[in-house]
């Protein structure tokens, strides 16, 4: 017990509270810039402080330049200046997780600095990278009201607060500048927009992408349900009805029992050679398996596995018999192997007949036993029917199975070939 619990110590981190309950991120989510990338999320830091740090370096090294090329036109930078930049280049560190105030507080901070009169310059990179990340964050109208307010109150410093406000001897604004800040703003706004929506479209691709992985996964799950399904119902069918042969005649006929115990021997063989396939499919998803796809062609080792379980089928043929696409080769020997195991379970009739009808676009299959329903409990699980059919409708197909009127059961299927398989096959890969 020591010893198990140093391991999960172990694998918990080491930490013995991590095993009181799952990490922070799996109850509460990934964050929105990130979610669906948990490998980026473990690498990507919480806060964007080396970018915040780039800009801000960049913002004051490049103002020094814009004064000096101003100078005599625009205030003197000084350290209220430097203190107002570095304002709005500080909250840029907030831009993921508080976008809206951060927007509004860098525009903030912009209408002082040009209230004041200090040269244009790098600080329209704070307002572009704030207005970006709100946009991106979806907040596209805080990013438009900021940018609204920005220029209004651009427009009232330069034609009438102009003459209250720094630096002493300014003139009325240019209106061909405040057009070209207006055009540099929407500029802005509409790469902002479109990168909001290429992030969204990305999103809704990797969704997609996510959801027919796990459809395929799905569908892949199902079919490997419905083999293991087929070939265990049947094999074991046999088996069970060998062995209650066997323990009947131990005594009585010795031979018998062996022929009995033999026959248990070849149908579990067999039945554990089919399993292992359908597992290697599993282990080497990418490799062709050893052995081919039972069809059609092994009818008679599937008439002879139900003659040694005591049933008697009869196979009978109409129309031109050719080469079946494999998915409906296989579906169609499936579901005439499970419609023989129902037999062999549920049927006291010991005799069944299987007519295969080959017509120009589909092949139908017809199953058909004497009865009457023995009513006993065979141990099957209660899939076959709903197996049978996926299989047809896989193919664009359909089953119908009920009693006859004369008191046997009858499995009816209709299994269209080559076109109509195809066009079934388009419409779910839609």
């Amino acid at each position: 017990m020591a010893g198990m619990e140093e391991q999960r110590t172990r694998l918990c981190g080491g930490s013995p509270w991590a095993r009181g309950g799952p990490p922070w991120r799996w109850r509460h989510g990934t964050p929105w810039w990130n979610d669906g990338d948990d490998e980026a999320a473990e690498r990507r830091p919480r806060w964007p402080w080396r970018s915040t740090l780039l800009i801000t370096v960049f913002v004051q090294v490049g103002s020094n330049f814009a004064a000096e090329a101003q100078e005599g036109v625009r205030e003197p930078f000084g350290l209220f200046a430097r203190a107002l930049l570095l304002v709005g280049t500080l909250l840029l560190l907030w831009r993921h997780r508080y976008p809206v105030l951060v927007v509004f507080g860098v525009a903030v901070s912009a209408l002082f600095y040009f209230g004041a009169g200090y040269p244009y310059g790098p600080i329209f990179l704070t307002i572009a990278l704030a207005c970006f990340s709100a946009v991106v964050a979806g907040h596209r109208r805080a990013a438009w009201a900021a940018l609204g307010l920005l220029w209004v109150a651009h427009l009232l410093e330069g034609h009438w607060l102009y003459q209250w406000l720094p630096p002493d001897g300014d003139t009325v604004g240019d209106w061909g500048e405040d057009v070209s800040v207006a055009i540099w703003m929407v500029a802005i706004a509409a790469v902002s927009e479109l990168v909001r929506v290429r992030r969204e479209q990305w999103g809704r691709e990797r969704t997609e992408r996510l959801q027919a992985a796990r459809r395929r996964a799905d569908e892949e799950r199902l079919r490997i349900a419905r083999e293991l399904h087929d070939v265990l119902a049947h094999s074991i069918s046999v088996i069970n009805v060998q062995a209650g042969t066997g323990l009947a005649l131990l005594d009585s006929d010795p031979e018998q029992a062996r022929t009995a115990l033999t026959t248990i021997k070849a149908a579990s063989k067999e039945a554990l050679g089919e399993v292992r396939q359908v597992l290697d499919t599993l282990r080497t998803p990418g490799d062709a398996p050893r052995t081919p796809a039972p069809g059609l062609s092994r009818l008679p080792e599937l008439v002879e596995q139900a003659a040694s379980a005591g049933l008697t089928v009869g196979v009978e043929t109409e129309g031109k018999r050719r080469a079946l696409p494999p998915g409906a080769d296989l579906a169609a020997f499936r579901i005439v192997q499970e419609a023989l195991t129902n037999v062999v379970r549920h049927s006291g009739s010991r005799h069944a007949r299987v007519l295969l009808r080959y017509e120009n676009d589909a092949l139908k299959l017809r199953i058909d036993d004497d009865g009457p329903a023995t009513g006993a409990d065979a141990g099957g699980s209660g899939n076959g029917l709903a197996g049978m059919r996926e299989r047809a409708a896989a193919l664009g197909g359909t089953i119908e199975a009920g009693p006859r009127e004369d008191g046997g059961f009858r499995v009816l299927a209709v299994l269209p070939l080559e076109h109509k398989a195809k066009l079934a096959e388009l419409k779910e890969d839609r």
